[in-house]
């Protein structure tokens, strides 16, 4: 049968969009492959008391405001090496350094003034999961040792520690959980 000079088939080719994949062998017929992106699923959560719903509430605000603190600060700390293993000498590194210091000091200061003592612990946290480095290990490599012990001590004078590691496994499974599903869209209710 033809359609105004097409056969059924070209008729048909036109009118559903090609979707070219890989293809794997099995048994002689050829299967497409596609790749999906894994999906992390958690039972919904129940508590116990009232009270420990609003822990939980307190926590998803307190990863909200932060997580994107830990984020920049990768971003930085990405481009900041880049530049430093660009330049030559270390006069130059230095100044680049004090020159990005102020810049970073000048933009978060203010924020970063405004958060509580257990959202700074939740940012230390999340900034070794998001650098691979624990916060002190950092000031350590930018600033040199003295500057990460003066600043072990202030963190220590408010009960946290910038040695704190983040442990997605065990002690920061909840944090991890709520990562994944602030990825996804959802706690966009809850106010900062």
């Amino acid at each position: 049968m033809l359609i105004e000079g097409l056969s059924m088939v070209q008729a048909q080719s036109q009118s559903t969009p090609t979707i070219i994949t890989r293809g794997v062998v099995v048994d002689g017929d050829t299967l497409p492959h596609v790749n999906i992106p894994e999906i992390k699923c958690w039972a919904r959560l129940r508590f116990k008391t009232r009270r420990a719903q609003e822990r939980y509430t307190r926590l998803v605000r307190n990863v909200r405001k932060t997580l994107p603190y830990a984020r920049i600060a990768a971003q930085r700390l990405a481009l900041i090496q880049d530049s430093l293993d660009h330049i030559k000498t270390e006069k130059a590194k230095e100044a680049y350094l004090k020159t990005a210091e102020k810049q970073l000091f000048n933009e978060f200061e203010k924020p970063l003034k405004h958060l509580s003592v257990s959202q700074g612990r939740i940012l230390i946290k999340l900034i070794d999961r998001e650098t691979g480095n624990t916060s002190y290990e950092l000031i350590k490599a930018l600033r040199g040792r003295f500057s990460a012990f003066l600043w072990q001590g202030v963190a220590r004078l408010f009960g946290s520690s910038l040695k704190s590691e983040y442990d997605a496994e065990r002690d920061d499974k909840a944090i991890e959980q709520i990562i994944h599903s602030i990825d996804a869209g959802a706690y966009d209710d809850i106010p900062l």
